[in-house]
């Protein structure tokens, strides 16, 4: 939260928050003056993965709460299911570049514990692809920011900004 903190705060108003049972996202209101990501639990990968949405969201979704995103619960069904892991590939890509900077492991979710049974190899495969696309196009310019915190705090990388490779990736 305090690295988060220190790279983000004073450009886009915005704090990582310890939460509960639900990750979301809230904008600056008349009862809060900043922007809030809000992550479940205390978890380090809720934290990472709700850090990654909010790298992707433009100017306007990060306006909205949950960036105006549709968000259906654990209990999909198949089509529900492919819905949410089309728009699940991105952050997920760049969560993994988060763990890999901070050197931590990495899963990939398809988060539908209770529903469709989800082809996890599949979607990490899809996952995967986009990891290879960032780093051969860069990745989004918050991500690279975050990423290069994560490295220079745990010390992963002697490079800024930091360069991955596909084989931490494997």
């Amino acid at each position: 939260m305090t690295l988060f903190s220190a790279t983000f705060f004073a450009e886009y108003n915005t704090l990582l928050i310890k939460g509960d049972d639900e990750p979301v996202y809230l904008p600056a209101s008349k009862s809060c003056t900043y922007h809030q990501i809000v992550f479940a639990h205390g978890y380090y990968s809720s934290a990472l993965h709700e850090i990654a949405h909010w790298c992707i969201a433009g100017k306007e979704r990060r306006l909205k709460e949950d960036f105006g995103y549709w968000y259906e619960p654990d209990g999909r069904n198949e089509q529900q299911q492919k819905v949410f892991e089309s728009v699940e590939i991105k952050p997920q890509a760049i969560e993994w570049a988060f763990c890999v900077a901070a050197n931590k492991k990495f899963n990939v979710s398809a988060d539908n514990l209770n529903g469709a049974e989800a082809d996890t190899q599949a979607f990490k495969a899809s996952v995967l692809k986009q990891v290879e696309h960032y780093l051969e196009k860069g990745f989004p310019t918050r991500a690279q920011q975050f990423i290069d915190a994560l490295a220079a705090f745990y010390q992963t990388s002697s490079s800024i900004p930091t360069t991955l490779s596909l084989a931490q990736f494997k």
